[in-house]
């Protein structure tokens, strides 16, 4: 073992004696049967000693300053670790661990920056003998902020893609209702008639919109509700494709295969309907040929249960690319440019899921895009 990973430990354990409430009686000796080594933590971790020398300085954090662990070991921590605030202010001139408050025990998370103005999340912690004595140790963690700079960047997308989605309906219906108003009664009731329901329509938009909206709070949050009734997922299959049809759509374009027998389902009927909503809308816009939908059995990866129900959505278009594939079910993937807010699938996902199911994405036997998606029987405790 090196002797830089052999101070970090002993540093460590220096730590956990004084600090971990379960540790407080333990004795250095029993320490080691934990298995702990600084190098194997995720986050960066910097320990300095009672004067300020580095004794720590792990993998994690040569990787997010840049720094060989070497150049570290042994410096001051202002020089080993020189951070500034989002102001310029040196840090450790700023915040004094050694000679600032002694009722002081640490600095909470926040944005830091290296040199360079590379943003690291700091997070300190004061180590003293007795509540007000001396520091013995500071223990610093770093972590890299990339993960948090994904999440800014995916919710700033969301704010966009639906301020751009609700830009057109608003316009619409701010259009013809301030239109008719000004000059309703020169227009025919035919004319009045195709403006309300242009009117109607965008309205609806606006509504499905926030709906996805409320749905992907809900299944980010882990708070999307469940409600079980028994579902004939059959016959919901079967009010889609007539709804389809009644729009205009070709009966010969849709076929529903069912193997029998089904067991009973209990499922969200409401959430059912959406689910299949999407995947069958995206059979139809995107995809070419026939839409194929087959309901059966499946054996069920559940212990304790036998079977589940299995829906297959395919078509005969040109499926989607496999370097896509990974892709389908994350926020904002479009399979083609021809409209859409890119959250179906993604919410489709959370909705299975949130039932115990899975969902799946290949390539149909015709050459089109192939879903697949189960659902576990799900009966009700109360009834078993």
């Amino acid at each position: 073992m090196s002797v830089g990973t052999s101070g970090a430990q002993s540093a460590l354990r220096a730590h956990e004696v004084r600090s971990a409430p379960a540790l407080r009686h333990a004795g250095p000796a029993d320490l080691p049967e934990l298995g702990i080594d600084p190098d194997d933590l995720p986050d960066g971790l910097v320990i300095a000693d009672e004067r300020g020398r580095v004794i720590c300085f792990n993998a994690a954090a040569a990787r997010i300053t840049a720094t060989p662990a070497a150049e570290a070991l042994g410096h001051h921590l202002e020089r080993a670790l020189p951070l500034e605030d989002l102001e310029g202010r040196r840090w450790w001139q700023l915040t004094d661990p050694y000679g600032g408050l002694t009722i002081r025990v640490g600095q909470p998370e926040r944005n830091l920056l290296l040199p360079g103005g590379r943003e690291v999340l700091v997070t300190a912690r004061y180590v003293r003998v007795r509540p007000t004595g001396p520091v013995r140790r500071v223990v610093v963690s770093l972590r890299d902020t990339e993960g948090r700079r994904r999440t800014e960047r995916s919710h700033a997308e969301l704010i966009a893609t639906v301020a751009h989605e609700l830009r057109s309906p608003l316009t619409s219906v701010k259009g013809f209702t301030a239109t008719l108003l000004a000059k309703w009664e020169r227009f025919t009731d035919d004319q009045k008639k195709l403006m309300l329901e242009t009117v109607d329509a965008d309205a609806n938009r606006v509504t499905r919109l926030i709906a996805e909206l409320l749905d992907i709070s809900r299944i980010d949050s882990g708070r999307l509700e469940v409600r079980r009734q028994p579902v004939d997922i059959g016959a919901a299959v079967g009010r889609h494709i007539q709804a389809y049809v009644a729009s205009g759509q070709s009966a010969d374009r849709f076929l529903l295969r069912i193997g029998q027998p089904l067991p009973d389902l209990w499922a969200d009927p409401d959430k059912v309907d959406q689910v299949l909503s999407n995947l069958l809308e995206n059979a139809v816009r995107h995809g070419e040929g026939t839409v194929t939908i087959d309901v059966e059995p499946a054996p069920s990866p559940r212990e304790g249960e036998d079977v589940c129900t299995s829906v297959t959505v395919s078509d005969e278009g040109p499926g989607i690319p496999e370097e896509s594939m990974n892709r389908v079910f994350t926020r904002f993937w479009r399979g083609s440019k021809r409209g859409g807010t890119g959250l179906g699938l993604y919410i489709v996902k959370g909705i299975v899921e949130a039932h115990g199911g899975t969902i799946t994405v290949g390539r149909a036997p015709e050459g089109g895009a192939q879903f697949r998606f189960t659902l576990p029987v799900g009966t009700p405790a109360y009834l078993q």
